[in-house]
């Protein structure tokens, strides 16, 4: 499935999809399918806009966002789970170190709950989740960086081999099965917890939702925006991904539920 679900994702992205679309546009055309190809390239055009020009990302993610605020700081903590997904793998696999991405808060906030709690287990949870498999792990270079901020070793377990969600709540169920540890933390990104959390607890696993990366201020309506085009489409994209991964994990029987409470 995770083969599948890479392959369905590099061609359903909302600005690949209008490209595609603009293409069949002028296949449709040059056999002479007129109105057929108007209709399409109309469609691709208005789809490109909306993905450019419009917030209609920003208010998907923001509802993604928003459905998981974070809870009041418990008093103990037992166990922290942070999920891979903040490292630019395909850059540190060259220049080595260890180069953040977007959702680099969550490894920044997992360095500070660890010294808020010195006794919580912490397991990261992250490997190569490239189509072609040719990069360094993610928690390989997480190690190097927990132990550069002095993170006592004997704490932290890895999990190198998951390359997406459903294959990090596997795995780090059965570290947890291991340590014979019951309730964490969750850490991950916003828009990334409703599905975390919609797979871990379908595999039994007790979470508290933990979020550490933002995208959206919260407060976003439904606007034109032509000042910042390239991280319009971004959001749009993030929030369609998530969807479609919430639905067809819904369907595969790996989460019961399409947005969890």
């Amino acid at each position: 499935m995770f083969f599948f679900a890479k392959v369905f994702w590099l061609t359903s992205q909302p600005v690949t999809l209008g490209f595609l679309l603009i293409g069949l546009s002028i296949v449709l055309m040059i056999f002479h399918v007129r109105r057929l190809a108007i209709a399409v390239g109309l469609l691709s055009l208005a789809l490109v806009f909306v993905s450019f020009y419009t917030t209609s990302g920003a208010l998907i993610v923001q509802e993604l966002e928003d459905r998981f605020p974070r809870p009041a700081a418990p008093a103990d903590v037992a166990c922290i789970v942070v999920l891979g997904g903040g490292i630019a793998t395909k850059v540190d696999s060259v220049r080595g170190g260890y180069n953040f991405d977007d959702a680099a808060d969550r490894y920044i906030e997992t360095v500070r709950l660890a010294g808020v709690y010195p006794n919580a287990k912490v397991i990261m949870s992250g490997g190569d989740g490239s189509l072609t498999g040719g990069y360094v792990k993610e928690a390989d270079i997480i190690a190097r960086m927990f132990n550069d901020f002095h993170i006592d070793p004997a704490r932290v377990e890895y999990d190198a081999e998951s390359r997406d969600t459903y294959e990090n709540a596997i795995n780090t169920k059965a570290i947890l099965q291991r340590l014979n540890l019951g309730h964490c933390l969750l850490v991950t990104s916003g828009f990334h917890m409703p599905r975390a959390v919609a797979i871990f607890r379908n595999l039994g696993m007790d979470v508290t939702p933990w979020v550490a990366d933002y995208r959206t201020n919260g407060r976003q309506g439904l606007a034109l925006s032509a000042g910042h085009p390239l991280a319009n489409a971004d959001l749009l994209t993030i929030g369609m991904k998530e969807w479609i991964g919430i639905v067809a994990y819904y369907f595969a029987g790996r989460v019961s539920t399409l947005y969890p409470q």
